[in-house]
């Protein structure tokens, strides 16, 4: 503001003696509104600088948000099934044991023929059950001979390392399920450990 007022102040005195005719307030004026203008200017500059960073970093946040959003519905798609599915898994145990038992009793020692049919169909339901499991994303787990996991596995026992890494699953009481690689049931696990004699 300064600069424009000395400038004017001075372009006065020097052309003070020559003006002549024309009014010297009106020059001083005129000097004045143009510093102004400039001055106006170089704040719309930078108000259009602070509001196009502020717009570039709505874009931004919207784009976080979009981007968070679809993430969401992405999970709420694969996961939503998950309460189902801990259910499901449960009904899968039971028929697994009964076509376990239906096998033991189905043996060639014992001829009858609607227990070995019995045997045949449950297996076919399992072999079906796992089958759909698999084409919604869910997986049973199988831990045998793998190192522990206390993400995956839960220790119910322990073994005595007999031919086995101790750290290393030996067996498994309860099967563990996976929904599109999340645990959503842990497996019961016996873990091999040193004999301390």
């Amino acid at each position: 503001e300064s600069p424009c007022v000395f400038s004017t102040a001075a372009q006065q005195r020097s052309t003070g003696d020559e003006s002549g005719t024309e009014d010297p307030r009106d020059e001083p004026k005129h000097h004045l509104s143009d510093c102004a203008l400039e001055h106006k200017a170089i704040k719309l500059e930078e108000q259009v600088r602070d509001l196009t960073e502020r717009y570039r970093k709505a874009l931004a946040d919207s784009d976080n948000v979009r981007r968070r959003t679809q993430k969401f519905v992405e999970d709420a798609k694969l996961f939503g099934i998950q309460s189902f599915c801990r259910d499901l898994v449960e009904v899968a145990d039971i028929l697994e044991k009964t076509a376990e038992s239906a096998a033991e009793e189905a043996e060639p020692s014992n001829p009858n023929p609607t227990l070995k049919k019995i045997y045949e169909g449950l297996s076919l339901i399992e072999a079906k059950l796992q089958s759909v499991f698999a084409k919604h994303g869910l997986q049973k787990m199988n831990p045998v001979g793998g190192k522990y996991d206390p993400y995956d596995h839960e220790i119910v026992c322990h073994v005595p390392a007999e031919g086995m890494q101790p750290g290393t699953i030996a067996l498994v009481t309860q099967d563990g399920y996976k929904l599109h690689g999340r645990t959503i049931r842990h497996a019961l696990v016996g873990v091999a450990v040193e004999s301390q004699e």
